[in-house]
């Protein structure tokens, strides 16, 4: 808890901070600490990496002049101590909370967030636009990505490091190697940076010659200085240059990214010098935790826990969509040897970690690169293997061209399973999954759909890994509905809907997660004399059109229901059908707007977009002027 003689208390900007002693912040950083896991405890969130960047970010607003000096930080879930600092500590308690802060980095919300993120592999990219931009106009202020060694695994990372180089501007790279990004970390550059970092004998005599030099009376610093400008020669020596001074970056590390006083010292240092820069931290995921420092995987976004036990809060029995997903998954994989399972640094999240206990020579984690992911598949896919690609909708956007050239101009037999598919929540507008339906639909070849419940993610998981064509099939973050499950996988007739119940006055048609809302909005408007005819559409495409134009001509009044944009997605296919039919019909479409959807608890902003019973039960009704 924040008390009014606490150090923290004391920090309402960056110019506070560095009106302390260096000595002082070790104590502000526990501080620091002990408010994150207070708060991140009741209200869930990135706990792990915000507790393992706490001194790195306390060092870089205590050396550089924010905002004046941009900070950006790669996906951004690290920036709880960065808020904390820069006037949000009153409003810190309301972070991913709706009309709260957000759990990440937002323009809109501080001078001192310099660029929204929410993404990996984004920063370098960025703060090198940043760099130039200031360049341009005449300003000589620092541009500073912070970035985990994940996410430099990400290609658009290299991208950007390769254009820095040759651009040349003054950009510091600040590389957070903790060994994990969400998962431990896997690939050539993560054995590569572990090679670094147990380099010692060259950072052994770095160290010497550094204490010699300095113990000299009147010249032992400038001398250091000397040396440091002959580093490359020295390091030359011992070990090879490091693929970052390949590409045109001074390279500096690694360091130890909690000790605050090495930190400032060597931040002090390099920002005198020109040109593209990166210095290379070694730093622990949940530091200061001992829970999230054993399980940083379970706190990377965390539930709210108890902090004397660490154990989460449980809200019901019900097991998650993702994990009925891992479980169909493995089953699947023990009956058909030609199942490859694929995660994008991400096998706990997707429930593929499952799959590769019992099958680890044919799951593959390819890191933070969805676009890899994608392509990979379809090369397993043209040699007769069945990959599944596991990946959350918003991260999926990021292969989209993947997607049409190497799969679907292919009409390869690649599955993919798309997690967190609709409203997620705290995380806000970075991680809700609404545009998947419309960004997939209209690709030729892509076979579309969403379960109604966890028994037909089972059906539609097994329906599409035997299909000749891709597919996709998308699911929720929340927990299952808890209905029965067949013991058996049974093939689904693609295309076709399902109707749930009849009534002659209304049509809902509804997708997915919406299909139980539906029935629930069905029981409403029955109590008021409307009866309506509930369809689980279960494909978006193709669509059943016999079926879909049947009701709409019998009926006439149409509810197109679906946890997605409405442009472009399942709702504007049915209207398109129904348009080549030459059918008209009294229609309303529920889904959600042309808009990027703030944080916020699900079920209110479900209600918002009229996705909750009452809401659908009021659209239906208005629709047919009973």
């Amino acid at each position: 808890m924040i008390t009014p003689n606490s150090l923290l208390a004391s920090i309402n900007s960056p110019q506070d901070l560095r009106s302390l002693s260096a000595d002082q912040l070790p104590l502000l950083a526990s501080e620091i600490r002990e408010q994150i896991i207070q708060v991140v405890s009741q209200n869930g969130g990135h706990l792990a990496s915000s507790l393992g960047a706490v001194e790195l970010t306390l060092a870089l607003h205590y050396t550089f002049d924010t905002p004046h000096d941009k900070i950006v930080w790669d996906v951004g879930h690290q920036t709880y101590t960065h808020k904390l600092i820069t006037g949000r500590r009153e409003a810190f308690h309301t972070i991913r909370q709706e009309n709260g802060l957000s759990g990440f980095p937002k323009r809109e919300e501080s001078p001192y967030d310099a660029f929204n993120t929410g993404h990996a592999s984004t920063s370098i990219s960025a703060a090198l636009g940043l760099a130039e931009g200031m360049y341009h106009r005449g300003e000589r202020n620092h541009s500073i990505a912070v970035i985990g060694d994940g996410s430099m695994t990400g290609g658009m990372a290299f991208e950007a490091v390769n254009n820095a180089g040759i651009i040349d501007r003054n950009l510091i790279v600040i590389l957070n190697d903790n060994e994990m990004s969400i998962s431990p970390n896997v690939g050539a550059l993560s054995h590569y940076l572990n090679r670094i970092i147990t380099g010692q004998p060259y950072h052994q005599l770095k160290k010497d010659i550094d204490h010699s030099l300095s113990a000299i009376p009147n010249v032992g610093k400038q001398m250091l200085h000397a040396v440091v400008r002959m580093k490359d020669a020295v390091k030359m020596l011992v070990v090879p240059t490091t693929l970052f001074d390949e590409m045109g970056f001074e390279y500096f590390g690694p360091i130890p990214g909690h000790n605050i006083k090495e930190m400032i010292e060597t931040l002090e240092a390099i920002k005198k010098l020109e040109g593209p820069i990166i210095l290379h931290l070694v730093t622990k995921k949940g530091k200061g935790y001992p829970p999230a420092e054993t399980q940083p995987h379970s706190f990377h976004s965390a539930a709210p826990f108890d902090i004397e036990s660490g154990c989460f809060k449980k809200k019901n029995g019900v097991p998650s969509y993702t994990d009925f997903f891992a479980d169909a998954l493995a089953q699947l994989g023990e009956q058909d040897s030609r199942i490859i399972a694929i995660s994008a640094a991400m096998p706990e999240g997707t429930g593929t970690n499952k799959f590769a206990k019992l099958f680890p020579g044919r799951f593959y984690d390819v890191g933070i690169a969805e676009q890899h992911a994608v392509t990979f598949a379809a090369g397993l896919a043209v040699e007769k293997l069945r990959p599944v690609v596991a990946i959350y909708s918003t991260f999926l956007q990021r292969a989209y061209d993947q997607i049409v050239h190497d799969v679907c101009m292919q009409n390869l037999p690649v599955t993919f399973c798309l997690d967190r598919g609709g409203i997620v929540g705290a995380d806000g507008p970075t991680h809700h999954g609404i545009f998947d339906y419309a960004y997939l639909r209209h690709i030729p070849n892509m076979l579309v759909m969403a379960p109604k419940d966890e028994n037909e993610l089972r059906h539609m998981l097994y329906t599409a890994t035997q299909q000749p064509c891709p597919c996709s099939l998308r699911y929720p973050r929340d927990n299952g509905i808890g209905v029965p499950l067949d013991t058996e996988f049974k093939p689904l007739a693609v295309g076709k809907a399902e109707i749930l119940q009849t009534g002659q006055d209304v049509v809902l048609l509804a997708i997915g997660n919406m299909v139980y809302p539906a029935l629930e909005a069905a029981k409403i408007l029955s109590s008021g004399g409307i009866e309506a005819t509930v369809v689980n559409a279960r494909f978006i495409k193709p669509l059943d059109k016999e079926l879909i134009c049947r009701l709409v001509k019998e009926i006439g009044c149409l509810v197109t229901i679906e946890e997605g944009c409405l442009p472009g997605g399942f709702g504007s296919a049915v209207l398109e059908l129904l348009q080549e039919e030459g059918i008209s019909s009294k229609i309303t479409r529920l889904g959600i707007a042309d808009l990027f959807i703030e944080h916020g608890n699900s079920a209110n902003i479900r209600r918002r977009f009229k996705l909750n019973p009452a809401g659908i039960a009021e659209t239906a009704r208005n629709l047919c002027n009973i």
